[in-house]
């Protein structure tokens, strides 16, 4: 059920984060650190700016795939702008990423900033499912906690929500990672 409410709510709830980028301080993305910008729909008009302004060689896209159809790049479109894809199908709304995925996620991002470029981490509103995935970065990155991942997320993207279950998995994260519980 939960994945035909996503469905129906889709394009009211993206027309809703459209309006409030350009009525309220939120930002379509923000950057996390020198690696990773936390963000919004990558609508194909922005591909230029994200990959000669940000360095963007990388996308991971949370969404699954009806969410991305007509507005934004194609695998292949990314590719032919030099950005590799890495497409982890999440349900919005009530999706927790996998830790199969989390992980997947986190290591392309780690190899991009091996390699010095940007990654742009993204679902439909930059708020649940990819904030998830880049808290797990910055526990990868540097060992904090679940909580303290989330909290510097929010001093740089307000609006982010991370959902109780996917807390959890980023504690169940955190443990793989880290090797110990998180509080």
């Amino acid at each position: 059920m939960s994945g035909a409410l996503a469905r129906l709510l889709f394009y009211p709830t993206l027309a809703y984060n459209v309006v409030m980028e350009k009525v309220s301080s939120r930002r379509w993305f923000n950057r996390v650190d020198r690696t990773v910008l936390l963000g919004a729909l990558p609508f194909k008009s922005m591909t230029k700016e994200l990959v000669e302004k940000e360095n963007v060689r990388g996308v991971v896209t949370m969404n699954e795939k009806y969410e991305t159809k007509f507005f934004c790049n194609s695998a292949e479109e990314w590719r032919a702008a030099g950005v590799e894809q890495l497409r982890l199908s999440t349900v919005d709304l009530t999706g927790v990423p996998s830790l199969e995925n989390l992980h997947r996620g986190v290591e392309f991002a780690m190899r991009h900033r091996e390699e010095g470029t940007s990654v742009y981490v993204h679902c439909k509103a930059g708020r649940s499912r990819s904030a998830t995935l880049v808290a797990a970065y910055l526990i990868r990155l540097h060992c904090w906690t679940p909580e303290e991942a989330c909290h510097m997320l929010a001093s740089v993207r307000p609006h982010v929500l991370v959902r109780s279950a996917q807390l959890e998995m980023l504690r169940k994260y955190h443990q793989q990672v880290c090797g110990q519980e998180s509080s």
